[in-house]
């Protein structure tokens, strides 16, 4: 069954989530990150210099089919047209994404705005009723954001 994550706390949520993506492809995951056009867009920049040293490996959705197989990580507006198969789900949508099934693991990262965090209030609702087992980490606690 999919592992489903909550990252709470995330003060600045793209840039946690461009950290993340470079800790989880330099440890040879593959990864579906999901969100709307224009975050994917500025995700697609910042990837270049997550460092002044280094860059994540990644493609936008609709890219050539050997550009995806070679990229450990997709930005896509949703899961609908990923056509490998990969290990995680970075969903920073507002919803869950269709087909996160699939997936052996789900990240959702929440920012400190209460919108945002009374949205993953109802995701955390729908993925607890569909029986999946969902592990909270508290940023600010660990001090990671």
């Amino acid at each position: 069954m999919t592992e489903v994550a909550f990252h709470f706390g995330a003060p600045d949520k793209l840039a946690y989530a461009c950290r993340l993506l470079r800790k989880a492809a330099g440890s040879g995951a593959s990864i579906v990150l999901v969100a709307d056009s224009e975050t994917l867009q500025f995700l697609d920049s910042a990837l270049w210099g997550v460092s002044s040293t280094d860059f994540v490996p990644h493609c936008l959705l609709g890219a050539d089919l050997d550009i995806q197989r070679k990229s450990p990580v997709v930005l896509a507006p949703s899961v609908d047209g990923v056509a490998l198969a990969r290990d995680v789900l970075v969903n920073l949508g507002q919803l869950i994404p269709t087909g996160f099934e699939s997936f052996k693991r789900v990240i959702e990262i929440v920012s400190t705005q209460e919108s945002d965090r009374q949205l993953a209030r109802d995701r955390w609702k729908q993925y607890a009723k569909g029986g999946f087992t969902i592990v909270r980490h508290d940023l600010q606690l660990k001090g990671a954001t």
